[in-house]
């Protein structure tokens, strides 16, 4: 068995909501669907976080900040004509200084 902060690449390079549940469930025994609703509620949980305007902080992991950006006018490459950018808010991702070490290292 892995150790409990291992986890196992998916096959496709890419790691889905499905996997986390994999993961859970291979980790700590849960069913299959108490595993998929874990996964389910814990992400739930962050956008509705984010959706309130509140930034999402998971130590070891990073921080998910939600930033204001004002309106300005951005220009059409291909034709080169001025047009207004609205106002919004933006969702951007801060790696935690762990991860970014962990991610160079490769591992």
């Amino acid at each position: 068995m892995a150790d409990a902060g291992t986890i196992r690449k998916p096959a496709v390079g890419t790691l889905t909501r499905a996997d986390l549940a994999d993961i859970v469930h291979r980790e700590i025994g849960l069913s299959r669907a108490d595993s998929a609703d874990i996964v389910e509620g814990i992400l739930s949980h962050m956008c509705g976080a984010l959706a309130d305007g509140e930034n999402v902080k998971i130590s070891g992991f990073g921080s998910f900040i939600l930033r204001d950006k004002g309106e300005r006018i951005g220009r059409n490459p291909k034709t080169g004509v001025e047009v207004p950018i609205a106002p919004r808010r933006v969702l951007t991702f801060r790696a935690s200084q762990i991860m970014r070490e962990r991610i160079a290292r490769g591992g």
